[in-house]
């Protein structure tokens, strides 16, 4: 048989990711309040002596910092965030960049004591202010009015004058500053009026500004905490205990003292501790919280285990093989968290505006008065204004744009069986013009099966099929391992294969009982000067025609017969590739087999191009063709034997189940087994990256459009308050649509 995969050679595997030149360490922010305070953490420890980079994302709270130099302290990167205002607590190194969830379900619940108190408290003053006769006019309403923004303004509004203070101290600003800036402007302004001018006052703007931004940050908490709830849930799936066996005795232990080797019984209903193969016992193990496939997988004796998943049935013993951060379910965390932490090439241009753009409103509030005052005589409308201003601009949204989206969209893709590495992969995807699968594996079911034996006259059968199976013994091709085990099936135990020698993607040929017999290709044979008798010839094209691989086995000058192998579609390939052309790409597919095979099964799916005949060294230069001739080409492969491809591609697909995903060499991994995960990677994937670009477009648009108006005295400071708010909540709302993600 042929190896097509290099026999004389080792198959590739998954590129060993680079031993890195750098370190990297992982720390929780604290203190954080909008985008522009994620944007100073992340410059100051950019510019930390032995930092080569540094990355904060506002929506997970974490920062990451890559160090250049090895030695570099983390106490001296904690000191140097302390010194402007914020906190940073290392994360152990297995630990998923993920916020705290108690954390922010305690901002959740101080936001909402805020909104319980705010609102019985606004609503009077806002009723008070909205009469110029005979009630708003009596001293009482506007002494009432006081009395009931205080509270309003000092312990509903508390959060932003504290930050805003923390910052002044550290002679920085960020949204916060904005915020009390303005709401205490009004106040102060409203109760020196009363307490010496006698003239307008704006107490409601200060409440219903205040009520208004609780509103918005307890939202906007409540639904940033709800698109970081991925990590937590997949962490939460797992076992918290594992009974193991120990000196004939069985022990209920926690799961992290498990260690690689242990014996773990498993009971119907229980979740396997972690990776394992199963040694003993039977049963059917649900495995979509890491499939996404919903019917439970038969286990027996050899069968490979992941941790997390449930046992249905039968009662299974289970040898340990990965434990800790190697475990399936912990590089799935891992992948998601750092798919999570990644921020897109719009973004990182939002963070440096969001760094510069709270100095720079701040000063726009200070002209906005100062032209009013100057030029239009009137400082009680530039004081309106300013304050306008300073609430309207929100950096929030902007820091906002990108993380939630992402954390919502990787979410919903782990839940779906589908593993995003990070948000570059994201902007990839969209432009991605063709999609190039593998055959073996991934389009069939990679499971072949001996179909004909075809012996010239002359020769037997069984013969024919003993004298092959000998040859491919030492095989490590699948077809070969196939023709082995059939002829063992057949004939029983086979005689001993030497001198076994291999061409690589042609053929092999050993010495079998003083005869040398060559397995391969058509071509190999010919060329070694075995003839191929015409009507043997002739049966092998027909074989062909039908869509199966002819293996020609011949040995003392002729070729004695032909052997057929044949591997079946997967259920819904064809339904996959119409699903792709209807999202306007083409679609190839890369096969070691002969051209004649491929078109068959090319046709049957409704393929565009085969690419036939391809070694698996030169795969990787298949795609580098199709690259060069303009196409942005998606490779969906195994993730083994087609890493090169993976990696050269633009976008690599890998497919896989369970602990046997190869997370290295792709982009995208579908941890299912199902092909139909590849379009609805590519729609999710691509359905993120555009709601990236929506959110990224309000955020700017709005700041745009709304400072202008706000300096120009068209928009009341209240108004101002709820847009900004709106602003934020808008672009959470808009990414948690990503949670009801369904491919269609």
């Amino acid at each position: 048989m042929t190896n097509r995969t290099m026999i004389d050679t080792p198959s590739p595997t998954p590129p060993t990711p680079p031993t890195p030149t750098t370190a990297s360490l992982e720390f929780a922010v604290h203190g954080m309040t909008c985008g522009s305070c994620a944007a100073r953490i992340q410059r100051t420890l950019g510019r930390q002596d032995g930092v080569s980079a540094a990355e904060v994302n506002f929506a997970t709270r974490v920062a990451h910092v890559t160090l250049a130099d090895h030695h570099t302290d983390p106490d001296e990167l904690q000191s140097a965030v302390d010194k402007i205002g914020y906190r940073l607590t290392p994360l152990a190194p297995a630990a998923p960049a993920v916020s705290d969830g108690d954390e922010q379900a305690a901002a959740q619940r101080s936001w909402l004591r805020r909104m319980i108190v705010g609102w019985p408290l606004a609503l009077p003053v806002a009723y008070l202010a909205m009469f110029s006769g005979s009630i708003g006019s009596q001293p009482w309403a506007r002494w009432t009015e006081l009395a009931l923004t205080t509270p309003l303004q000092f312990y509903v509004g508390w959060p932003f004058l504290r930050e805003a203070a923390r910052r002044a101290r550290h002679g920085t600003a960020n949204m916060d500053t904005l915020i009390a800036i303005g709401t205490l402007a009004a106040y102060l302004f409203s109760t020196a009026q009363l307490l010496f001018g006698g003239g307008d006052t704006y107490f409601e703007s200060a409440a219903l500004i205040i009520v208004l931004l609780a509103v918005g940050r307890y939202v906007e908490a409540l639904a940033t905490g709800r698109a970081g709830n991925a990590i937590r849930a997949l962490l939460e799936l797992g076992a918290k205990q594992a009974r193991v066996l120990r000196d004939g005795l069985e022990l209920m232990i926690p799961v992290a003292e498990v260690r690689i080797g242990d014996l773990m019984r498993v009971r119907p209903g229980e979740k396997i501790p972690t990776d394992g193969h199963v040694t003993d016992g039977s049963s059917a193990v649900d495995e979509s919280m890491l499939t996404g496939e919903s019917m439970p997988v038969d286990k027996t004796p050899g069968a490979k285990a992941a941790g997390a998943t449930v046992n249905t049935s039968g009662a299974l013993t289970v040898a340990a093989t990965a434990v800790g951060s190697d475990t399936a379910l912990a590089q799935i965390v891992a992948m998601v968290s750092a798919a999570q932490a990644g921020k897109s090439r719009a973004q990182r241009l939002a963070d440096r505006i969001s760094a510069v753009f709270v100095p720079v409103v701040i000063a726009l509030a200070a002209a906005t008065f100062l032209a009013w005052w100057l030029g239009g005589h009137d400082p009680v409308a530039g004081l309106v204004a300013a304050v306008a201003v300073l609430i309207v601009a929100c950096p929030c949204a902007l820091g906002l744009a990108t993380p939630v989206a992402i954390m919502a969209g990787t979410g919903r893709g782990a839940k779906l069986g589908i593993l995003i590495k990070g948000v570059e992969v994201l902007e990839r995807t969209r432009n991605i013009t063709t999609v190039v699968f593998d055959k073996t594996g991934t389009l069939t079911r990679g499971e072949m099966s001996l179909t004909t034996v075809l012996a010239a006259a002359g020769t037997d059968d069984t013969e024919l099929l003993r004298r092959a199976g000998a040859v491919e013994a030492d095989s490590e091709h699948p077809i070969g391992h196939v023709i082995a085990a059939a002829a063992r099936q057949r004939t029983g135990d086979l005689p001993p294969a030497r001198d076994f020698a291999a061409v690589a993607g042609h053929g092999v040929r050993a010495d079998v009982e003083g005869t040398v017999v060559t397995v391969g290709r058509r071509g190999m044979l010919t060329e070694t000067g075995l003839a191929v008798p015409d009507g043997l010839d002739q049966r092998a094209q027909g074989l062909e025609t039908e869509g199966r691989t002819v293996v020609f086995v011949g040995w003392d000058g002729a070729v004695r017969g032909v052997l057929a192998v044949a591997d079946t579609l997967k259920d819904n390939a064809t339904e996959v590739v119409a699903r792709l052309h209807r999202i306007g790409l083409k679609v190839v597919m890369i096969t070691g087999d002969n051209a004649r095979t491929a078109q068959v099964v090319a046709a049957k799916v409704g393929i565009d191009r085969v690419l036939a005949e391809v070694l698996p060294s030169e795969k990787q230069a298949e795609v580098s063709a199709l690259q060069a001739a303009g196409e942005v080409v998606a490779m969906v492969g195994d993730g083994i034997n087609d890493a090169p491809a993976l990696v050269r591609a633009d976008l690599g697909i890998a497919i896989g189940t369970g602990t046997d995903v190869a997370i290295e060499s792709s982009d995208l991994t579908l941890i299912s087994g199902d092909l139909g995960g590849v379009a609805t990677a590519i729609r999710l994937s691509r359905r993120t990256y555009r709601t990236i670009l929506q959110n990224l477009g309000w955020a700017f648009g709005y700041n745009v459009l709304a400072i202008p108006l706000a300096a120009s005295g068209l928009l009341n400071p209240i108004i101002a308050g709820a847009a900004m708010g709106f602003s934020s909540v808008s672009v959470v709302a808009n990414s948690l649509r990503l949670l009801r993600f369904r491919d269609k």
